[in-house]
């Protein structure tokens, strides 16, 4: 079970942002630092591939309503993806099953995921311009520490990875509800004034 920790982080990550997992990955196995990483995530085609989609996902994820058109189409990409990885990690290792590992980290890169999706809907409603940069900024430097810790701590980056996903998923249930009730007293108002309207208006 030693790989566990690893496919849990590997599966969050993916849900984040599974682009920069494949290229972080790929690139400390091929750069030696870790002997942990298979070696189909090492192979050029693999890492040039996850290089050039990683920047597309650098750009749609910064604008308002485009990350949530990305986020869509991704709600396949990155469970897939972390279960790929998360079964590669296995077999690579030995001491987990391929298929316990990819049901581990396909279904923690859904989880991550819905929160990434959610939480950007809930920005995209708000007026400040400049949320969707931050938040994707700090996205993408979130996902590189905690895989970067991970190859060298993976089991402190398990329990780091964990928090994030339990306070994201607190936090989008939050957000939710504000944007309901939001939504329920704009709803509220545009019907008050319709009606006085109505009432103001002269007879015909």
């Amino acid at each position: 079970m030693s790989v566990l920790p690893l496919v849990f982080t590997s599966g969050w990550a993916s849900g984040v942002n599974a682009y920069a997992v494949v290229l972080l990955l790929g690139l400390f196995g091929a750069t030696g630092l870790s002997d942990d990483v298979p070696e189909t995530l090492q192979r050029p085609e693999v890492l040039v591939a996850a290089g050039v989609l990683f920047l597309c996902e650098a750009v749609a994820d910064k604008i308002p309503y485009v990350d949530s058109a990305w986020d869509s189409v991704h709600t396949v990409v990155r469970p897939v993806a972390g279960a790929w990885v998360g079964a590669l990690l296995a077999g690579q290792s030995g001491s987990l099953s391929d298929v316990a590992a990819g049901l581990i980290g396909g279904s923690t890169a859904l989880a991550s995921h819905t929160v990434k999706a959610g939480t950007r809907m809930a920005v995209n409603a708000s007026p400040e311009p400049f949320s969707n940069i931050v938040l994707s900024l700090a996205e993408d430097l979130g996902v590189g520490a905690v895989v970067t810790f991970a190859m060298f701590h993976p089991r402190a980056a398990a329990i780091i990875a964990g928090v994030l996903l339990l306070t994201g998923l607190l936090t989008l249930f939050f957000l939710i509800s504000r944007i309901r009730r939001f939504r329920r007293r704009r709803a509220q108002r545009r019907e008050e004034k319709r009606l006085a309207a109505q009432l103001h208006r002269p007879p015909g």
